[in-house]
């Protein structure tokens, strides 16, 4: 809605139940590609448009192959999508990073080179400086017909056409799930809290929450440094630019636990 103190309306439907997917708006349209269902993960991508009070639905080409549990980010008209899993029983992550130009009259995915980090699921993109950042995440790690577990991960990548993929400073902490696409600063990307994995063992009663950390890259000195605390931890959520600011949209609160609130979040002095 044009007001902030506005309330929510239904618009529509989607084509089938989703979560998990990539989401980035473009042109004053969303684009939603791949997530997944209660049984199965999806290659579908496609473009909601409000267009005379109604919303049009208007099928993109789909990925190459079914994609939940990834990230993304929009480059100018360029979307990419990075990592996730192929299926709800994967035992591994994928380590595939496709690309789309929306603004193609007959856009087609491509396949881009691969970071040289380990594949992972949950981590998070952004959009700075005209690359596309593909920070921390999660590696499944499976044993012989063993249990699949995850490995935090700190790393961090910038690609852009012309140079590919560049390491950046780690983390300082791990990070999974973190607000996606992440917010950037004067100075790059911001990552707003995000699971570091230090409650592992916690059920959701007696889990403390996720970190209240945000930290900001320092792109003229290669450094991740804090950038104070975030009022709202949550993960899995979305981040929607809005103005000169983004819009969080709720997100867990703890593991399993979901939260209906929305907030924003407006750029300061950096």
């Amino acid at each position: 809605r044009d007001r902030p103190d506005a309330g929510w309306r239904k618009v529509c439907r989607l084509p089938q139940p989703l979560a998990y997917g990539v989401s980035a708006t473009h042109n004053g349209s969303l684009i939603c590609v791949g997530g997944s269902d209660a049984t199965r993960h999806y290659a579908d991508a496609f473009r909601l448009e409000l267009v005379n009070g109604q919303m049009v639905t208007t099928p993109l080409p789909p990925l190459p192959r079914p994609v939940a549990n990834g990230c993304g980010a929009l480059v100018g008209d360029v979307l990419y999508v990075a990592g996730g899993q192929e299926a709800p029983d994967s035992r591994a992550a994928l380590k595939s990073c496709f690309a789309l130009d929306l603004a193609s009259p007959s856009p087609a995915w491509r396949e881009v080179a691969s970071w040289p980090g380990p594949p992972r699921i949950l981590a998070t993109a952004a959009a700075f400086d005209g690359s596309f950042w593909l920070i921390g995440g999660a590696e499944l790690l499976a044993g012989d017909d063993g249990p699949v577990t995850r490995r935090y991960l700190q790393d961090a990548y910038r690609y852009t056409p012309e140079q590919g993929w560049q390491r950046v400073a780690d983390l300082p902490v791990p990070s999974v799930a973190a607000s996606s696409p992440a917010p950037a600063a004067a100075s790059g990307p911001m990552l707003l809290g995000g699971d570091d994995g230090s409650q592992l063992d916690a059920t959701p009663e007696t889990h403390r929450g996720f970190p209240r950390q945000a930290w900001t890259y320092d792109s003229a000195s290669d450094q991740w440094r804090q950038s104070g605390e975030i009022p709202a931890p949550h993960v899995t959520a979305p981040l929607v630019r809005r103005g000169d600011g983004w819009v969080l949209v709720s997100g867990e609160l703890r593991p399993g636990i979901r939260s209906p609130a929305v907030w924003s979040l407006q750029p300061g002095s950096d």
